[in-house]
């Protein structure tokens, strides 16, 4: 990608995250994340058509650098995916509080868990899960996936809100009661 179109596109989802935990997010108009980003309306829709897409992006991006260039085999790396985008969670737990929410976004919510099962079938091709050996790797993924997805909601409904540390360990002993990922040194 060109670095002028990475750049724009990572000023438009910092500028996104900014503004929810501002206000609301449907009191973000597209007009906001492009003056917040520095770039005009027109340069907004050459990147996206529309909030639900950038915000989509954006989650995307979030997940992207918190697991770098591989999936994670082990528990260790694991748990320090799972920090890392905890951490992102809780810093922004107002949207992800609408996002996740019962008034959420469905498609949203569905294209975080197929991510999520995506992530967790690349990483079972490479370790097959420990405990789901008759389990199809798909359906083991969508499980974890729902499971993981459910404590953060969960998670989030909670006042006042524990830590993103504490959450990590509860959503890691749900992935680890699937049998999920190997233990450190296995696989």
């Amino acid at each position: 990608m060109d670095p002028r179109i990475a750049r724009t596109r990572s000023s438009l989802r910092e500028a996104l995250f900014a503004l929810t935990r501002e206000r609301a997010l449907d009191e973000i108009s597209i007009s906001d994340i492009a003056e917040r980003a520095g770039i005009n309306r027109s340069t907004y829709y050459q990147h996206y058509s529309d909030k639900d897409t950038l915000l989509a992006d954006a989650l995307d991006a979030v997940i992207d650098d918190a697991i770098g260039p591989e999936p994670p085999l082990t528990e260790q790396q694991g748990a320090r995916i799972l920090d890392q985008y905890l951490h992102h969670v809780e810093a922004n737990a107002a949207l992800y509080r609408k996002l996740l929410g019962e008034g959420g976004s469905a498609t949203i919510q569905v294209r975080m868990s197929r991510r999520l099962q995506l992530i967790l079938v690349q990483a079972f091709e490479r370790g097959s899960p420990h405990g789901l050996v008759d389990v199809p790797t798909e359906v083991a993924a969508a499980a974890i996936a729902g499971s993981a997805l459910a404590t953060i909601r969960a998670w989030l409904d909670i006042s006042p809100l524990p830590t993103a540390q504490v959450a990590s360990g509860w959503i890691w002993t749900v992935i680890m009661a699937h049998g999920a990922i190997p233990e450190d040194g296995e696989g």
